[in-house]
């Protein structure tokens, strides 16, 4: 429980984080080594030059005693004080010392020095300090006898030094660590910038650099790339070349069958030949999911528009898109973000009557005027349509290739009452094209009144696009 409210306060990032453990180890140092001196340097000092200055109070003190009289008692304070660099005077007797003054908290040298005075010396009534000059009241036999002296007499000034300097080296000693670790951290960067970019479908230049660990992760990166660009390459060239060797004979044999004298058998094989080519054309489209389309800023309200028209001429007239969004420029891949949409709607034509076409930016809501999404936000469009849908636990299956339903939506009959099918593809080829822009394809089940079918929604991330 500790460890988790507690990260909510560190930073997340790698620099960030690099940043504090630098930071946090150093700054410790510093703390213990500055307290470790000055409690023992400094005290230690203090402690041994009032031990010093006693003996000299001392000394004082005892020739002030040993004059006969106050007169040579006077004179006596005056030579010796002379003597030791300090001001010794003798009061009449019944002078009242002044008040002492306490030393300031955040003067750590003065504590000490009051303390140490108190201490080792013995008759002292009252201790003074005036800024920099401590007077020191002690009891004679001639009266009370002052002492002024300087605090450095005493005790070393200005420990707060010592805290100046750790302080300044700890941040220049900081400053050049976080250049050499900002030096660190950008390899790490432009790597991952780049395996960003290649996963929404972008070849960026990129070149190993930095720490042996990082060189050896991002040449690792650039071998994968190439191996997996290969494989996309040989496998859109494999599924092209079948296809177009399929199209020959079938070819010929739809020739052949429309010369065919008995009509009904005619006609069943050419329905056959007609799905094969369905197929072959549903297998182009999947090869050509990955293809290296770039990404162009683009108007997704037109580009939907485009495909509803494209489906109202073939038959779909109860396709509509609801409310009235304007222009909402997004970049994106055209021509695979439209046969995503196309395939949606199909299958929605397919399986249904009644087809539903929303646009939303960040799940908020339909928009409703031209507007340019800022980063972070998502892009949201939902084919909803009045089907009978699929089931919860067969919709992870749905997505894959060639996987159909039989028991789902492949049964249902379209608006002409017969049997309506595919190969499997529609919903891969959407996909594809939506990890393709760094989004998601999402299958639930639909809520609208009138419709209630099943919703697919093209999640598209605008910052990842």
């Amino acid at each position: 429980m500790p460890g988790a409210l507690l990260k909510r306060f560190l930073p997340r990032g790698f620099y960030g984080r690099a940043a504090l453990i630098l930071l946090v180890p150093v700054t410790c140092i510093l703390l213990i080594a500055s307290y470790a001196v000055i409690q023992r340097h400094y005290e230690g000092m203090t402690r041994q030059m009032t031990g010093i200055f006693a003996l000299t109070v001392a000394h004082v003190q005892a020739a002030v005693d040993a004059a006969p009289d106050t007169a040579r008692a006077d004179q006596q304070a005056a030579r010796l004080g002379q003597a030791f660099d300090l001001q010794a005077r003798l009061h009449p007797v019944g002078a009242t010392p002044a008040q002492g003054t306490r030393a300031s908290l955040l003067s750590l040298s003065d504590r000490m020095m009051l303390e140490q005075l108190h201490r080792g010396i013995s008759d002292v009534q009252v201790v003074t300090l005036d800024g920099n000059i401590v007077t020191l009241w002690l009891d004679s036999r001639h009266g009370p006898l002052s002492l002024r002296f300087r605090s450095n007499t005493v005790s070393p000034r200005n420990p707060h030094q010592l805290l100046v300097v750790v302080l300044l080296g700890g941040v220049l000693m900081s400053a050049i660590g976080f250049v050499f670790l900002k030096n660190q951290v950008r390899p790490i960067l432009r790597l991952a910038a780049a395996a960003e970019a290649f996963g929404l479908g972008k070849t960026v230049p990129y070149r190993p650099s930095g720490a042996r660990e990082v060189r050896a992760a991002g040449l690792a990166f650039v071998e994968m790339r190439d191996r997996i660009e290969r494989h996309i390459e040989q496998r859109t060239l494999l599924l092209s070349g079948v296809s177009h060797d399929l199209r020959t004979p079938l070819t010929r044999m739809r020739l052949a069958l429309s010369m065919m004298h008995d009509e009904g058998e005619a006609a069943a094989m050419l329905d056959d030949v007609a799905q094969m080519e369905a197929l072959i054309d549903r297998l182009l489209d999947f090869a050509r999911a990955e293809a290296g389309e770039a990404p162009v800023i683009t108007d997704l309200t037109a580009l939907v528009r485009q495909s509803l028209d494209r489906a109202a001429r073939g038959g779909g007239q109860a396709v509509a898109l609801a409310g009235a969004p304007g222009p909402l420029m997004v970049p994106l891949r055209p021509h695979l973000f439209g046969r995503a949409l196309d395939n949606l709607i199909d299958n929605a034509l397919r399986y249904g009557t009644r087809v539903e076409v929303r646009i939303r930016s960040g799940g908020a809501g339909p928009e409703t005027g031209a507007k340019r999404p800022n980063d972070g936000q998502t892009i949201v469009v939902e084919i909803e349509d009045n089907g009978p849908g699929i089931p919860g636990d067969l919709r992870d299956a749905a997505m894959r290739p060639f996987v159909r339903l039989d028991k789902a939506r492949s049964t249902a009959r379209g608006a002409t009452g017969q049997t309506m099918g595919g190969v499997g593809l529609g919903l891969a080829i959407a996909g594809d094209a939506m990890r393709s822009h760094g989004g998601h394809l999402e299958l639930a089940d639909g809520c609208q009144p009138g419709l209630g079918g099943l919703l697919a929604r093209l999640v598209l991330p605008v910052k990842g696009a």
